[in-house]
C-alpha cells in the first residue's frame, strides 16, 4: 500500500528524473530553415557556438530573441550564399566582436577572460589560508587565566544560595 510520504517521495523522485532528460528547444522557425538539409545541418552545428547578445550565455539556437533570429538568419544567408564554416563564423566576429563565440579564442585580448577564473581561485585560497593561520596561532595578548581570574569566574558562575 502507497502511503502518502511514499507518493510525496515517489513524486519528487519522477520530478528529479525528468530533469535529467534532455530538453530540446525549437527556436529555429520553419521559415528561418535552409531547403538544402546538408546546409542547414551546418547551420544549426555553428549556431550553436553562437553566443545570443542578448540573452547572454545561451546560443543562437536556443534563443528567442529577435536578435538571435536575425543572427540565424544572417548565418543562413551566408551559408546559402557559399561561405565555409570559417568564413561564416569570421564574418559574424567581424561584425558583432569575439564576444559572439561561446568558446572564444586564447588570444591577448581574451587573456584575463580565461586566467581570471583561476587567479581569483588562488586570491581565495591565499586570503582563505592568511585567515586560517591568523586564528590559529592565537593572540599574544591574551594568556592563561591566573588563579585570581579562575576564582572570580567562579564565584560569577556559582549558582547563589539567595532565594
Amino acid at each position: 500500500m502507497i502511503t502518502r510520504t511514499n507518493r510525496f517521495f515517489l513524486m519528487v523522485g519522477l520530478l528529479l528524473l525528468l530533469q535529467l532528460v534532455p530538453q530540446t528547444s525549437q527556436a529555429v522557425e520553419p521559415s528561418e530553415m535552409l531547403p538544402n538539409p546538408v546546409q542547414e545541418e551546418r547551420a544549426r552545428e555553428i549556431s550553436k557556438g553562437l553566443r545570443c547578445v542578448v540573452c547572454r550565455n545561451q546560443s543562437i539556437d536556443d534563443s528567442n530573441a529577435e536578435i538571435a533570429r536575425d543572427l540565424r538568419v544572417l548565418l543562413r544567408e551566408r551559408i546559402a550564399a557559399g561561405d565555409t564554416d570559417q568564413e561564416a563564423v569570421d564574418y559574424l566576429v567581424d561584425r558583432y566582436g569575439v564576444y559572439i563565440l561561446l568558446k572564444p579564442p586564447l588570444e591577448i585580448t581574451t587573456y584575463l577572460l580565461w586566467v581570471g577564473p583561476l587567479l581569483m581561485l588562488f586570491a581565495a585560497f591565499y586570503g582563505f589560508r592568511a585567515l586560517w593561520r591568523r586564528s590559529s596561532v592565537g593572540n599574544p595578548e591574551y594568556s592563561e587565566l591566573t588563579e585570581a581570574d579562575k576564582t572570580l569566574l567562579a564565584s560569577i558562575i556559582e549558582p547563589k544560595d539567595k532565594i
